[in-house]
C-alpha cells in the first residue's frame, strides 16, 4: 500500500498533517532525495544518505545527526508499507514557524512517502528530448525543493511530446531537469563535469562505476548541443529513468535512430546491479 511519514508519525498519503507555516510549503526551504528499492533491498541509500546530508549542510540545515536512526525510520516507512518495489521519498524542512525569512529556531521537518515505482514505458526503443535554456539558478548541486524552472522546462517537453528537457547554459550543455546527459563518441562517454551548475547524480556515480567494470573510457568534460547532436550516441540517466537511450534531440535523429551498443551494455550491466 502507498504508505506517508510525518516527524514520527505514519499516517495515509491524503491526510493532512502538513501545517500553512510549513517552510516547505511557504518557501521551498528545504531538501529532498529519491531513493528505489528493488525487490525490498534499497538501491545506493547510503550515497543517497550522503547526497541529502551534503544538500543540508548547503542549506544551513541541520537534519539528525543520528544517521543510522534516521535510516531506520527511512526501512520502517518500507517495511510498513508492504511494498517490494517503490520509491521512497524523503523530504527535510527547516519546520513550522511564523513566515519570516530569517531562520526560526524550531525542529526541523520530515516527510517520507512509500509509493510502488513506475518504469517510463521507453522499453529498449529509446526516447526523445528537447533542448532548452538552462534558467536555473547557481546552486544545482543542492537538491532543493525550488524545482519551478525544472518544472517549466519539462512541462515544455511534454507539451511538444518529448520525454525530458536537456538545459544549455552558456553554450554547453548541462543536465536534464531531472536527469544527468551523455554522449558517446569513439567508444568514449562524456558527460558534464560536476560543479554547481548540475546535480551529482546517484545513477550518474553508477555508470561511472560501470564504465570502468566494462572498461569504457568515462570522460567528464563540456558538450555543446551541437556535438550532442552529431554523437554516436545519447542517453539520460536518473533514479526513475534508471538508463535511457535517447534517440532523437529536438527535431535530429541520433545517429542511425536506434540504442547503441555502450548504451545497451550499460543497461543490461545496470539490469545485474539491481
Amino acid at each position: 500500500m502507498i504508505l506517508a511519514y510525518f516527524n514520527g508519525e505514519f499516517v495515509e498519503p491524503n491526510e493532512s498533517v502538513v501545517p500553512i507555516d510549513e517552510r516547505g510549503h511557504q518557501f521551498g526551504d528545504g531538501v529532498y532525495e529519491v531513493i528505489r528499492i528493488y525487490d525490498g533491498k534499497p538501491f545506493m541509500m547510503d550515497e543517497h544518505l550522503d547526497r541529502l546530508y551534503q544538500s543540508a549542510d548547503a542549506i544551513k540545515l541541520r537534519i539528525d545527526p543520528n544517521r543510522e536512526a534516521f535510516k531506520n525510520s527511512m526501512l520502517e516507512l518500507v517495511q510498513r508499507s508492504g511494498l517490494t518495489n517503490l520509491d521512497l521519498y524523503v523530504q527535510v524542512t527547516r519546520g513550522m514557524a511564523p513566515r519570516n525569512h530569517l531562520f526560526p529556531e524550531c525542529p526541523v521537518s520530515v516527510s517520507m512517502t512509500a509509493k510502488p515505482f513506475q518504469i517510463i514505458p521507453v522499453g529498449d526503443k529509446g526516447a526523445s528530448v528537447i533542448l532548452h535554456p538552462d534558467e536555473r539558478w547557481a546552486n544545482c548541486y543542492i537538491k532543493s525543493l525550488n524545482l519551478l524552472p525544472n518544472i517549466l522546462a519539462k512541462q515544455v517537453a511534454y507539451e511538444k511530446g518529448y520525454l525530458e528537457a536537456i538545459l544549455v547554459r552558456d553554450g554547453k550543455v548541462t543536465e536534464g531537469t531531472s536527469s544527468n546527459a551523455y554522449i558517446v563518441k569513439d567508444s568514449s562517454i562524456i558527460t558534464t563535469p560536476l560543479s554547481k551548475h548540475i546535480l551529482s547524480g546517484i545513477t550518474r556515480m553508477a555508470v561511472k562505476n560501470l564504465a570502468e567494470l566494462l572498461r569504457i573510457p568515462f570522460v567528464e568534460k563540456q558538450f555543446t548541443p551541437d556535438e550532442m547532436i552529431i554523437a554516436d550516441e545519447v542517453f539520460i540517466t536518473s533514479t526513475t529513468l534508471e538508463i535511457t537511450p535517447i534517440i532523437r534531440v529536438d527535431d535530429k535523429q541520433i545517429n542511425d535512430g536506434t540504442p547503441g551498443p555502450v548504451t545497451k551494455a550499460l543497461k543490461e550491466q545496470f539490469k545485474q546491479i539491481i
